[in-house]
């Protein structure tokens, strides 16, 4: 699995460094502190405490703090640490916290996931999406709108296809809560 996550990471930051211009490495802390003094990545990027930078091709890497970019293309990873997506992100986020706010297509496989819409799967202890998302998989699964959803706790306004779980609600189920199983009337 390391492999292969390499891997993924190296290819990643290797084709997207050539894609467009920015640095291929990168340090960022608090203060809006970049070295190099950039607002994009295309390569690897380390942040520690507190990173922002807009456009992140590559690998994001979270040590003890957060990570924020506006447009991720590649992989998060978390380490002690969480990473904030503000507009879209690509690929998958590994992290205790995966914070997205806009699109995300991919994965996120957290204890904490917090998203808007995703095409894609979340994989989480929690999972809290205030948009649509295709697939849940967790203890707890709320969602405003999702295709399927299993965990222990299913929670949604509209199912598209069906909750799996000891308890799953859904405002337009066959029946609002029912154990076991729910899916659209």
């Amino acid at each position: 699995m390391k492999k292969v996550l390499t891997t993924l990471a190296v290819a990643a930051a290797m084709s997207s460094s050539v894609a467009f211009a920015s640095t291929p490495v990168m340090f960022s802390s608090i203060d809006n502190f970049n070295a190099p003094d950039e607002n994009a990545v295309g390569g690897v990027r380390v942040a520690a405490l507190y990173g922002k930078v807009d456009e992140l091709k590559g690998v994001d890497l979270a040590v003890i703090g957060l990570s924020e970019t506006n447009n991720t293309t590649g992989v998060n990873f978390g380490i002690f640490g969480a990473s904030k997506v503000n507009i879209s992100m690509t690929g998958a986020s590994f992290g205790f916290f995966n914070w997205n706010t806009g699109l995300t297509t991919g994965a996120n496989f957290g204890a904490v996931n917090v998203t808007n819409d995703v095409k894609g799967a979340n994989f989480s202890f929690v999972n809290y999406s205030e948009g649509n998302t295709l697939f849940d998989l967790g203890a707890a699964n709320l969602s405003e709108t999702s295709t399927v959803q299993v965990g222990v706790f299913n929670k949604t306004a509209k199912i598209e296809g069906v909750q799996i779980g000891l308890i799953n609600c859904a405002d337009n189920g066959f029946f609002k809560c029912f154990p076991i199983v729910n899916f659209a009337k």
